[in-house]
């Protein structure tokens, strides 16, 4: 999402990361996969050959088309759904907001489109025990840092337990919408982008549970004078 004072990412994989990872884990002949169709939706079936009980376990996910190659994207996203559903890959919802700042992204306009011909990659990244992202390092091609995310476990952590005492669908005090801008202001990142990538109509009425993951993924974002 592309917006003239700057854009947003989301971090994926690819299928190639998956298949790597059940090498390294499994053996090049210790998991298989196969594909059907099925009223038209293309699935896919990892299995996993369990030594203990000496047979093969499955878990079946179902793909989505691409815009280009339709059966080829069909498949190769039913093999990273099947292999989500092995743990692969879950830990990528934990990542934070990543707003890039304009001047760090080589934004362009032609007619009424923002685009922007940067390309960007992980550096580093790093989990606690429970496979939740705690650090993480966004380079551009010519390997400039971009984005780099803050420490904020412990007042993450804060944050989460003092919104579950709150009613899930309640609508935002004033205080809270302060509080929300203020992580606006600090961050740089403009209400429209929160809105869109949240799916939220009017800020102020959006339930408990969507603030807490916006201000959660607002307070992993680097401020503007850090940046």
């Amino acid at each position: 999402m592309i917006k003239e004072n700057g854009l947003s990412l989301l971090l994926y994989k690819d299928a190639r990361v998956d298949q790597r990872i059940l090498d390294e884990t499994f053996g090049a002949f210790g998991w298989k996969r196969s594909h059907q169709s099925i009223e038209g939706n293309l699935y896919c079936t990892v299995e996993i050959y369990d030594e203990i009980k000496k047979e093969w376990v499955a878990k079946q996910d179902v793909g989505a088309a691409s815009y280009s190659e339709k059966e080829k994207g069909q498949a190769s996203d039913s093999f990273k759904r099947a292999c989500f559903n092995w743990g692969i890959g879950r830990e990528l919802y934990t990542a934070p907001f990543i707003w890039i700042q304009g001047d760090l992204a080589d934004i362009q306009k032609k007619g009424d489109k923002l685009y922007c011909n940067d390309r960007f990659k992980v550096a580093s990244i790093g989990y606690n025990d429970s496979r939740e992202i705690v650090s993480l390092v966004v380079v551009n091609t010519k390997g400039d840092c971009v984005y780099a995310m803050q420490g904020a476990a412990a007042s993450g952590t804060g944050k989460k337990k003092a919104a579950r005492k709150k009613a899930p669908e309640a609508v935002l005090t004033d205080s809270q919408m302060s509080d929300l801008q203020a992580e606006l202001d600090r961050t740089g990142v403009a209400m429209e982008t929160v809105q869109e990538r949240y799916k939220i109509g009017k800020p102020e009425t959006m339930s408990e549970a969507v603030y807490k993951r916006v201000m959660e993924a607002l307070g992993k974002t680097k401020s503007v004078k850090a940046a």
